[in-house]
């Protein structure tokens, strides 16, 4: 892989800088062990079977199966027999940037912000493809997978592009399903109660806050929230929180007590808490069993995880 949107070295994929999606196929038998990454994944399963392990629990994998992990989630495969599946990773940035607009529509913003974090799935989100709608993902994640080699600058738009019809298949094969999907767009109340809590992570948000700077009364804005994205506001910050200590966990020195403090915990016992509540594990333990896998991000570096 001698251009593209990541160079790989062994089972170690490297998102390199100015990187934007990438699709490739994997087979695992009899398994791959557990590792976690900073970018977003999502996994189709094109072929045999197997078992997927990751902090929601043991899951059975057969053909047509699919699981979005948000960043940091641990995850990995156990008792697989010629489980092939085919990944699509695509770094957090463009969720920011190319990617904003998702938020705004029904279905992408279930599947890639929302849905993830709802009724304790804990950054883990499974469907089932039937195979009309299995098709139409590989057929996407063919011409991906086929762009990997290309020049962003040329090729920007393809890649987007590829990467936004797969993830629109995806969100209606979700929403056709699951019944917590919402039906209308969100609210912009609720859109910039988001923008609002991710903007300042570390400051000592509370519900009457949040309210007053967007002139709602604070049971107003929970309905809102709620009915948008299945959590309160204050749940949905705790969500975004753990995230960024689990990233800054992997790729930083910091101690954890100035990670807690960054995040808006500064109490470390609680931070410690949600941490473990969040992802299974204690942060040290998180740390010490990951963070070899990853790079240590200096601006302008690499940005490195397992697939």
């Amino acid at each position: 892989m001698e251009a593209g949107p990541v160079r790989g070295v062994n089972d170690l994929l490297y998102f390199t800088d100015g990187s934007l999606a990438y699709a490739g196929r994997y087979r695992h038998d009899p398994g791959h062990h557990v590792h976690t990454h900073s970018f977003v994944e999502v996994a189709v399963v094109t072929g045999g079977e197997g078992v997927h392990v990751s902090v929601a629990g043991h899951a059975p994998l057969t053909v047509g199966d699919v699981v979005l992990l948000r960043p940091g989630v641990w995850h990995g495969y156990e008792d697989c027999t010629r489980l092939e599946v085919f990944n699509c990773c695509f770094a957090t940035d463009l969720l920011h940037r190319e990617l904003a607009w998702t938020r705004e529509d029904p279905l992408l913003g279930y599947l890639l912000w929302t849905g993830p974090y709802s009724l304790e799935r804990r950054g883990v989100l499974a469907t089932h493809l039937d195979e009309p709608a299995l098709a139409a993902c590989v057929e996407h994640l063919d011409a991906l997978e086929r762009l990997r080699s290309a020049r962003v600058g040329l090729h920007r738009g393809d890649i987007i592009g590829r990467l936004a019809l797969f993830l629109s298949a995806l969100a209606r094969a979700v929403a056709g399903e699951d019944a917590e999907e919402p039906t209308s767009p969100t609210h912009p109340a609720v859109l910039a109660a988001m923008r609002l809590m991710e903007a300042r992570p570390e400051h000592r948000w509370t519900l009457r806050e949040l309210a007053d700077r967007l002139h709602l009364a604070p049971g107003y804005l929970v309905r809102l929230f709620k009915c948008a994205t299945g959590l309160p506001p204050m749940a949905y910050l705790t969500r975004h929180r753990v995230e960024l200590a689990a990233t800054r966990l992997l790729h930083t020195d910091q101690p954890i007590a100035q990670i807690a403090r960054s995040v808006g915990w500064p109490d470390q016992n609680y931070f410690a808490r949600r941490f473990k509540l969040h992802f299974g594990l204690s942060a040290s333990v998180y740390r010490t069993r990951f963070s070899h896998d990853a790079a240590r991000l200096v601006a302008g570096d690499v940005v490195k995880g397992r697939v």
